[in-house]
């Protein structure tokens, strides 16, 4: 009878032993094929989420000084209501004001994150923000005062803020991802232009579109007068060209905006910003002439580079009823603005 116990209770051990085996069995399969993949799933979608949406608009940014070369610590909505106030008129239309704020707040959100995935830019290495159109102007309430008064600071200063407050943590996103490059300028001429016309990269966002509410834009036929002689030395010292007189400068293409995108000078093809840059032309949308006195004129329409939002274009539209969401859909295709925490 005791063996007989002994080798039952052999039995319900071995069946203990086996249930034990099974269970484990079957939670390893369950782990393997339900809740690891689970947790991948969100380990991947996590790392795919932009990183603006773990990022709360409350942290600080970093913005390097290029006067005192001081690195300054600034809020967030600090730093964006101060780049409005150094950007744009105060006297523009609120829905611009706001459609500024939107843009600039993008663009500083974006360059943090990309600083934390690549680093800083060689110019600012301990920021990824600067003060001047290296990234955007940015003035601090001292500067403002400084710059434009006390009235100014009285009477305007409080519009821009409640233009920020009003878009508070509001920015860009295309295809699900925070807008990298919002580019801004002054004013188009009449037709901004496709990014990779005037830049190397092609970005979706930045297509050419007409900007028709320009009408109050200054700089919208302007002429320089360059003497013949500056204008070839200039040229040949820069560029290395020869046979440069006035029957081998032709404009060769312009872009889908309308500006200079190659030019012929002498036996060298440049590019119209080429020239922009070198006798600091208002715009690559010009033409040129020749006076009779051995000078050779220039007339540009529009103000800056000329891709994404125009500043002035961006008034004129608020002025004619439209919002600073509309405005900013229509100068980045594709957009939607949505706020994050």
């Amino acid at each position: 009878m005791k063996r007989y116990r002994n080798k039952l209770g052999s039995l319900f051990k071995k069946h203990e032993d086996m249930l034990l085996i099974s269970s484990a069995i079957l939670i390893f399969v369950i782990f393997s094929l339900i809740i690891l993949p689970l947790l991948l799933i969100t380990i991947v979608n996590n790392d795919e989420l932009p990183n603006i949406e773990r990022l709360s608009i409350d942290i600080p940014v970093k913005v390097y000084l290029h006067k005192t070369g001081d690195t300054v610590t600034l809020d967030l909505e600090e730093y964006v209501a101060g780049v409005v106030a150094g950007e744009m008129p105060s006297s523009f239309e609120f829905e611009a004001l706001k459609a500024q704020a939107v843009a600039a707040r993008t663009y500083a959100l974006s360059k943090v994150v990309r600083g934390e995935k690549f680093g800083n830019s060689a110019d600012h290495p301990n920021a990824p923000l600067c003060d001047d159109t290296h990234c955007q102007v940015y003035r601090s309430e001292q500067e403002l005062l400084e710059l434009k008064g006390s009235d100014w600071m009285k009477n305007s200063w409080p519009k821009i803020k409640d233009a920020v407050a009003t878009t508070l943590g509001e920015v860009m996103f295309y295809g699900g991802e925070l807008v990298e490059q919002p580019l801004y300028h002054s004013s188009s001429g009449g037709k901004t232009e496709n990014s990779e016309d005037v830049f190397v990269s092609n970005l979706p966002y930045l297509r050419s579109v007409e900007s028709k509410y320009e009408d109050e834009a200054p700089h919208q036929s302007e002429s320089i007068s360059i003497s013949f002689n500056t204008f070839k030395e200039k040229i040949q010292n820069t560029y290395g060209a020869s046979s440069i007189n006035p029957n081998t400068i032709k404009i060769l293409k312009r872009s889908e905006g309308g500006r200079v995108e190659e030019i012929q000078v002498g036996d060298k093809t440049l590019k119209g910003r080429d020239i922009r840059e070198l006798f600091n032309l208002r715009s690559a949308n010009f033409t040129f002439a020749f006076d009779g006195n051995n000078n050779i004129v220039f007339t540009t329409r529009g103000f800056g580079h000329g891709v994404g939002m125009s500043q002035w274009g961006a008034n004129g539209m608020a002025q004619a009823g439209f919002n600073y969401k509309e405005i900013l859909k229509h100068y980045y295709t594709g957009v939607t603005v949505k706020q994050v925490n």
